[in-house]
């Protein structure tokens, strides 16, 4: 079974905002379970757990399956970043980051996040204190592959 996974840190204070005016977002109980287990690796380390936030797992989602669309991990598609992203959504961050997964089809959320765990540039998303929010997408590719994205975000005090 083979993963890999593509990491870009930002400590990126910006002046942007959450807002969200479309439907309720539903996750699926894959991209929930991510999300439990990133909060169960940030509690081993007694840091505050990380709030769902819908705004954040749609624009990870969008991200997710365009990527499964393409054929690509990467940060960057159609000339966007992660940050164009969460601009044009009106999230307000102070802080944010990315974190996104390949894996076979058969890759299970457990093994994806130890995976993640054993990097050091991912391990870092997950563990930074200053983060308060995250949003977990993920989609799969016509053979079934997986690709996750996950975003995590401290949004600008008002």
């Amino acid at each position: 079974m083979r993963v890999a996974a593509i990491f870009i840190a930002a400590l990126v204070f910006a002046a942007s905002s959450a807002g969200e005016k479309d439907k309720p977002f539903k996750q699926t109980p894959e991209e929930t379970q991510l999300f439990e287990l990133t909060n169960a690796e940030r509690k081993k380390k007694d840091l505050g757990q990380l709030v769902m936030n819908p705004a954040l797992s749609k624009i990870a989602r969008a991200h997710a399956e365009n990527m499964a669309r393409q054929g690509k991990m990467e940060h960057k598609l159609d000339g966007k970043t992660q940050f164009d992203r969460l601009r044009a959504a009106g999230y307000i961050y102070e802080a944010a980051s990315e974190n996104l997964v390949w894996g076979e089809d058969g890759a299970t959320v457990a093994f994806i996040i130890k995976h993640l765990m054993d990097s050091k540039v991912h391990r870092t998303n997950i563990l930074y204190a200053d983060y308060t929010e995250t949003g977990v997408g993920m989609a799969r590719d016509k053979a079934g592959d997986i690709y996750y994205a996950q975003l995590f975000g401290r949004p600008e005090k008002k």
